[in-house]
């Protein structure tokens, strides 16, 4: 009788525990339930070892990568143009002296992310062709592409200067140009880097944007079917 006693004192803490765990709310002050996890869409999640499975039998191709919060974390140089040059607003973006800035010697404040460096080691090693097509808004000179050559190791048979494609509000400037470097694989952070990919057929795979970013607010990963890599946030 003891026994049994103790068992099922212990079974109640235990499912009281699980009830107040399970109600405690998220650190935004936003709790969960059953009802809500069911309706989250499911998510593709895949890791680099993976992706390199998938094209064990592929010939060298060209693949694309967008820049910023996905190769680089490039979020210190934003935030020094948005002190710079509009403190209250985002108008630095539309600002060419910030571009100058930006493209010609701010990145040496960029990180490269470490999910990039091991996905462009993979290409490299393959022997594909690497082309990195950023929104920025073009310049008369830009560092970037050696910037990115060297934070890579990047070897001059594999590597394309970058493409500036612009982000003009409505178009998305990406599409045309995966399609005219016959690109079969695009990696980006933003929605309009997986519809881009998708516009123009290539394999679109999401890389996560860092939670620190200043480009804000987060995409939703995994919104378009696309996969995900895992723990590409850093």
């Amino acid at each position: 009788m003891r026994k049994f006693t103790l068992a099922l004192c212990l079974s109640l803490s235990l499912g009281c525990a699980f009830v107040a765990s399970a109600s405690t709310p998220t650190p935004d002050g936003v709790g969960t339930n059953a009802a809500k996890l069911a309706e989250q869409a499911p998510v593709h999640w895949v890791s680099v070892a993976q992706i390199e499975n998938s094209l064990v039998d592929r010939p060298p191709m060209a693949v694309g990568f967008d820049i910023d919060d996905t190769v680089l974390f490039s979020s210190p140089g934003f935030w020094r143009g948005k002190k710079m040059f509009s403190p209250d607003s985002d108008e630095y973006l539309k600002n060419p002296a910030f571009w100058e800035k930006m493209n010609n010697g701010w990145d040496e404040f960029s990180i490269p992310k470490e999910a990039a460096r091991a996905l462009i080691a993979l290409h490299i090693k393959r022997g594909d062709s690497i082309f990195f097509i950023t929104g920025r808004s073009q310049t008369a000179t830009e560092t970037v592409s050696k910037t990115l050559q060297d934070d890579f190791l990047i070897p001059a048979a594999n590597m394309n200067p970058v493409i500036f494609a612009g982000d003009q509000p409505g178009q998305n400037n990406k599409t045309q140009w995966l399609v005219d470097k016959q690109i079969k694989i695009f990696y980006g952070d933003s929605d309009n880097d997986m519809t881009a990919a998708k516009a123009a057929q290539a394999r679109a795979i999401r890389i996560l944007r860092a939670s620190n970013s200043t480009y804000r607010p987060l995409p939703q990963a995994g919104a378009f079917g696309e996969e995900v890599i895992v723990n590409s946030e850093y």
